[in-house]
């Protein structure tokens, strides 16, 4: 299906210790996930030396983004405004925009949900093995040129 919802239900089953881990990255693959841009470029965070994607499961979980964002920066009428975003298939975010950023990244879901989110780390088995933190195999974006780190452009 790939909706948002059914991705929402699988991270709910693995926060509860329940459900397959293999079925919630196939349902982030198949989902529709709404990335905000951020300075022209996609909204990370570094956080435990990993680049984090910030990504939603649907509109409302990116407005609650935006309601804590101005608490945090103490920004009148930053939840109100129009937030850009682009919607990538996690399985476009996997495996052509964590590569494309030259550093270890993953998909941090809903962030702005304390009993929501969700962290896909760039770990073999949820992004490509070349870029996996954790696979024994050479890292050749040197040798292409990549893009590096900030998703600017992506």
């Amino acid at each position: 299906m790939g909706d948002g919802a059914a991705l929402t239900d699988r991270i709910a089953e693995r926060r509860a210790g329940v459900g397959d881990p293999g079925a919630l990255v196939g349902e982030l693959r198949r989902a529709l996930v709404l990335v905000p841009y951020d300075r022209g470029g996609l909204w990370t965070a570094e956080f435990g030396g990993v680049r984090w994607v910030c990504g939603f499961t649907d509109e409302t979980a990116l407005a609650r983004f935006a309601e804590e964002r101005a608490v945090v920066e103490g920004a009148a009428g930053a939840a109100s405004r129009s937030w850009e975003y682009a919607a990538f298939r996690g399985a476009r975010l996997l495996d052509e925009v964590i590569p494309a950023m030259g550093v270890p990244a993953g998909v941090a879901v809903n962030v702005a949900d304390p009993d929501g989110a969700m962290l896909f780390p760039p770990v073999v088995g949820i992004v490509p093995d070349a870029v996996a933190v954790d696979a024994d195999v050479p890292d050749t974006r040197a040798v292409h040129g990549d893009a590096k780190g900030e998703g600017a452009g992506l």
